[in-house]
């Protein structure tokens, strides 16, 4: 089909060279149509489009179908949708192992405008299934920026969309709890088929940290840098040993750690407690980690080993793996915990701290033993996010002290607690540990301030 089409132009003068008469011009053209895009396209002389369209699904559980585009890598993943309400920190979280099997919905719009860098990585790599946002940044500011969020999760085979509606997801996953999804660029996969294979996988039962543990034991000894250490006095000049049992720590943990003078020896999470206590240890970490703590009694069965002969401090999975070794029990939380602003109630002093959180599971303080302390309480649903034992040197906390990324609440807090033990180096260890329990050593957007 073929349209003739006529334009008209008028030219004019104006200023000192305006004239009453302007002179018409008329120009004839004629416009092909054809009914493919692609031909449409090529006979306008357009080429590609000059923007992105959907090529992307995200397929829930529930039945519902979510457009969107693509970045990063493509194929097809499931995996559990969560939302983090983090404002900063992108990168901190995709390098989280705890997220491993997780699509991570930042309810944040706009992300990937300070790009990435190599110093703020929390692991080896990227551990979760996939990155869902809202706006994608077309360009990068910051002046640590290596290269952008879409090349860095292309080329750690991570898949990522956006132009999608976070905030319409976020709310069904509040009030639905989390939900299974399948993220695909692939069009040969039908809505049904995608569907099936949410409804056909589920993350609960599944040993997550066998994924994401070292293979073998290491010492770390990396601090955290003079440019960014924002809490550097007061810390003790003794050495103490550590053993930290890598669930799928995070890298600022051992960082924080070593800041306080510990010289740190990661072992695996099957690591037998025999060969830990033949160490000779003058305390155990128990560190933070992805999945249901109920899908790797092996870790249990090494934590009540230890539990007496050592102190011992554990966060997040640490945390629910100590519950479950004092003989209580976790469970799976409606939407669980995700973001570095959740508030926190310390018990002991009233003081409360804003936090950063990333757990699935929390600890039921009602089945604890006797003895047991509740020490922080989540004031967003009155959940247990601290527990303390003295008569055991045992310490815990749900979330994270060492953020990353994370508000500074919790720097002054817990300097006047009591020590578990009166004698030696427990003494001394615990209180490493309190210290380290007392500050939210995140970088705050890189850094935020320096001092």
């Amino acid at each position: 089909m073929a349209i003739k089409c006529a334009d008209y132009g008028v030219k004019s003068w104006f200023g000192s060279n305006f004239r009453n008469d302007a002179s018409m011009e008329v120009r004839i053209f004629t416009i092909r149509c054809s009914s493919g895009a692609a031909a449409t396209a090529t006979a306008l002389g357009l080429g590609e489009r000059p923007w992105k369209v959907s090529d992307a699904r995200l397929v829930l559980e529930d039945g519902s179908v979510w457009k969107a585009k693509s970045f990063g890598a493509s194929g097809t993943q499931v995996g559990e949708v969560v939302f983090n309400t983090s404002l900063t920190g992108y990168q901190e979280i995709l390098t989280d192992p705890s997220y491993a099997g997780q699509f991570v919905l930042m309810t944040n719009p706009h992300i990937g405008n300070t790009g990435v860098n190599f110093d703020d990585e929390e692991s080896r790599q990227c551990f979760l299934a996939g990155l869902v946002i809202r706006s994608l940044s077309i360009s990068t500011s910051n002046w640590r920026c290596a290269e952008t969020l879409c090349d860095y999760l292309a080329e750690r085979n991570i898949m990522g969309i956006y132009d999608v509606d976070t905030r319409a997801i976020t709310r069904r996953l509040r009030q639905d709890g989390s939900l299974i999804g399948v993220l695909s660029t692939e069009d040969s996969k039908t809505d049904g088929e995608l569907l099936e294979i949410s409804r056909s996988w589920d993350i609960v039962g599944v040993d997550l940290i066998s994924g994401v543990s070292c293979d073998s034991p290491y010492e770390w000894v990396d601090k955290t840098s003079l440019e960014w250490d924002f809490n550097s006095n007061g810390k003790d000049r003794e050495t103490f040993h550590v053993i930290a049992y890598d669930f799928g720590i995070k890298q600022n943990i051992l960082r924080r750690l070593a800041s306080y003078g510990c010289e740190i020896t990661v072992v695996p999470s099957t690591w037998p407690a025999s060969e830990t206590l033949k160490m000779k240890p003058d305390g155990v970490l128990f560190s933070n980690g992805p999945g249901d703590p109920s899908a790797v009694p092996y870790a249990v069965e090494t934590v009540k080993q230890i539990l007496g002969k050592v102190p011992v401090f554990g966060i997040c999975m640490g945390h629910q793996l100590l519950g479950q070794a004092l003989g209580g029990k976790t469970f799976k939380m409606k939407f669980g915990h995700h973001g570095g602003n959740h508030p926190v109630r310390n018990l002991r002093n009233g003081r409360v701290e804003i936090s950063s959180q990333n757990h699935n599971y929390a600890v039921d303080p009602a089945s604890l033993p006797e003895g047991v302390e509740v020490t922080h309480v989540n004031l967003n649903d009155g959940s247990c996010a601290g527990l303390a034992y003295p008569a055991l040197n045992i310490m815990s906390l749900q979330y994270h002290p060492e953020a990353s990324p994370g508000p500074h609440d919790s720097d002054p807090v817990l300097q006047g607690i009591h020590t578990f033990d009166e004698a030696g180096k427990a003494k001394r260890l615990t209180k490493i540990f309190t210290r380290f329990v007392s500050v939210q050593f995140a970088i705050w957007w890189g850094g935020f301030a320096r001092e």
